[in-house]
């Protein structure tokens, strides 16, 4: 698969209250006839200390495939940073195999975070074709929140849902991660290393959700019966 550096993008402070306040005005259209199909971009955090959990991510990445099958079409594209400056997204997988293949391939170096480059990319990205929804998978954050909330506007105005799953408890984590969650209409969760049957639940629900939309979403929540997965539902009502 075909891979390219993602440029940075820098905002200024200015810039937060004009997107924060025509985000919060933000319509969703209604979904086009035909049948369902989604595109997600699934982001995490590739830093040294997070080894471990990418080697858990590239075993149940394939559940947000199995959630629709028989539903609809997903595509998914990786995107990770590690290092001091790397940032590289993969070409787009419509396969469980094509995804683990890429992933596998990946393994994590000391450095810092880097989410406002994601942040940069998903929304040009956005730019060439829709993208129904954003995962990111991090525990951390090194960067300033004020910097990343004019492009979480800019994504909220292109109708991309963030979907901000935080291992641990880092403070400074959390409210960063559930501003731009905020931010998009999107949601914010956390687990941590021992859970991995969540992390593979939320997955399943946000492929689900961006196929299917909230009936794809309950519908995989009665499927699985999972209590986080009713929560994250609960969060997009909310804000519906």
């Amino acid at each position: 698969m075909a891979r390219k550096d993602i440029i940075s993008e820098t905002s200024n402070r200015q810039e937060v209250d004009d997107f924060l306040s025509r985000a919060r005005g933000l319509s969703v259209s209604a979904p086009a006839s035909g049948p369902s199909q989604g595109r997600l971009i699934f982001a995490m955090d590739a830093t040294a200390s997070r080894q471990p959990s990418w080697d858990r991510a590239a075993e149940i990445q394939a559940e947000m495939f199995d959630a629709v099958d028989g539903v609809g079409a997903l595509d998914i594209q990786l995107v990770f940073f590690r290092g001091l400056s790397e940032c590289k997204a993969s070409g787009w997988c419509r396969n469980a195999k094509s995804l683990r293949n890429y992933i596998s391939k990946v393994s994590c170096h000391a450095g810092h975070t880097q989410i406002e480059r994601v942040l940069a990319h998903v929304e040009r990205e956005s730019a060439n074709g829709k993208v129904d929804a954003l995962i990111y998978v991090g525990d951390c954050i090194e960067e300033n929140p004020d910097h990343l909330a004019p492009i979480a506007g800019k994504l909220a105005l292109k109708g991309v849902k963030a979907f901000m799953f935080q291992e641990g408890y880092d403070r400074d984590a959390s409210f960063a991660f559930g501003e731009i969650a905020r931010i998009t209409d999107g949601a914010f969760m956390q687990f941590d290393a021992s859970s991995a049957k969540k992390l593979r639940d939320l997955l399943g629900a946000v492929a689900s959700y961006a196929v299917g939309g909230q009936n794809g979403l309950s519908d995989y929540q009665k499927k699985t019966g999972s209590d986080d997965v009713l929560k994250l539902g609960h969060q997009l009502r909310k804000k519906s």
